[in-house]
């Protein structure tokens, strides 16, 4: 049976109730990079009393750089405009170190680009000038090609979600970028024996030591929108397709994510290009899908998960017909 995970939200959760959709396909996913300890531990709490035995993820938000401290929730950006940020309104305070004037800076998944203007080590804080225009919000990542592999794996929150896991005794924890087959292991040293690891695949790193990375975990998931930011969005479908080709290979399961069902945010129906996406990488031999925001803030989570739901029967309709 593939598996759907479903990130639990406002929408999924208390919008939409767990028990009113549940199946026993469905991981709900915590994303850990939204809220406190304390708020994603009443997710965990809600999830359970919806469902005693549910099948929890909780998706560590690992070493990715983001925004943070915006008084508004947000800042605007215009076009050729310079902007600044103090060290303090990214979750990594030492990110400037591995800065240098020059350097482009992807942020919230490629959609907005800057190019770093001045490091002002004196006051803190760092210039940028905005090629894009737009709000950029709280706890968006940034990310500069080349760099991630000089900043340290886990940050200190991933160590406490690590704890709340077991201390829950959640089912799956999710690594995210990983980077080689020693990250994996520093993590498995925290996490209870019975939880399964899943590496997620979103890094160039991980891409050349995917072989090593599949010695020693059985699940991966691929997110699809960190790893454009690494190799570009052109690049994708050919990435896409050798991570899937060789994970099976090596008979490990795949998980893929990032934007499968985006219009269903707003609109109860998908796109037919969505829903050709997701039939042609369902057939691929993949193990399951995630859906991000189009379930925790979408409007109609119970709407995209039957829409996968019922994907998933018609293919399997075709085997036995």
């Amino acid at each position: 049976m593939k598996k759907i995970i479903a990130t639990v939200g406002p929408s999924l959760l208390y919008t939409t109730p767990i028990k009113e959709i549940h199946t026993e396909q469905n991981i709900y996913r915590i994303n850990g990079a939204h809220g406190t300890i304390e708020e994603l531990e009443k997710y965990i709490l809600e999830i359970k009393s919806q469902i005693k035995d549910a099948n929890i993820l909780m998706d560590l938000p690992g070493n990715k750089v983001r925004t943070s401290g915006f008084e508004n929730g947000y800042i605007d950006i215009k076009e050729n405009e310079e902007f600044n940020l103090s060290f303090k309104q990214m979750n990594y305070t030492n990110f400037y170190f591995h800065l240098k004037i020059g350097d482009t800076v992807w942020a919230n998944d490629s959609i907005f680009k800057f190019t770093v203007q001045d490091i002002d080590k004196k006051n803190e804080k760092i210039s940028f000038l905005s090629h894009s225009t737009g709000k950029l919000l709280n706890n968006k990542g940034m990310h500069v090609r080349g760099i991630h592999e000089n900043i340290p794996f886990l940050f200190e929150k991933d160590k406490l979600l690590i704890e709340l896991a077991n201390k829950h005794n959640l089912s799956y924890i999710g690594l995210s970028f990983v980077r080689t087959k020693k990250d994996i292991e520093e993590a498995q040293k925290l996490i209870n024996k019975d939880c399964i690891i899943i590496s997620k695949v979103e890094t160039i790193a991980a891409v050349n030591n995917l072989v090593d990375i599949l010695s020693i975990v059985d699940y991966i998931l691929i997110d699809r929108g960190d790893l454009s930011t690494e190799v570009g969005l052109n690049k994708i479908p050919s990435y896409q397709k050798y991570i899937i080709d060789k994970a099976l290979f090596y008979s490990k399961k795949v998980f893929l994510a990032t934007q499968f069902l985006k219009s269903m945010e707003h609109n109860p129906i998908p796109t037919i290009p969505e829903v050709i996406d997701m039939y042609n990488t369902l057939k691929s031999g993949i193990y399951g899908i995630q859906m991000s925001e189009e379930t925790a803030v979408g409007k109609y989570p119970k709407n995209c998960l039957d829409t996968i739901s019922g994907l998933m029967e018609e293919i399997n309709n075709e085997r036995m017909a």
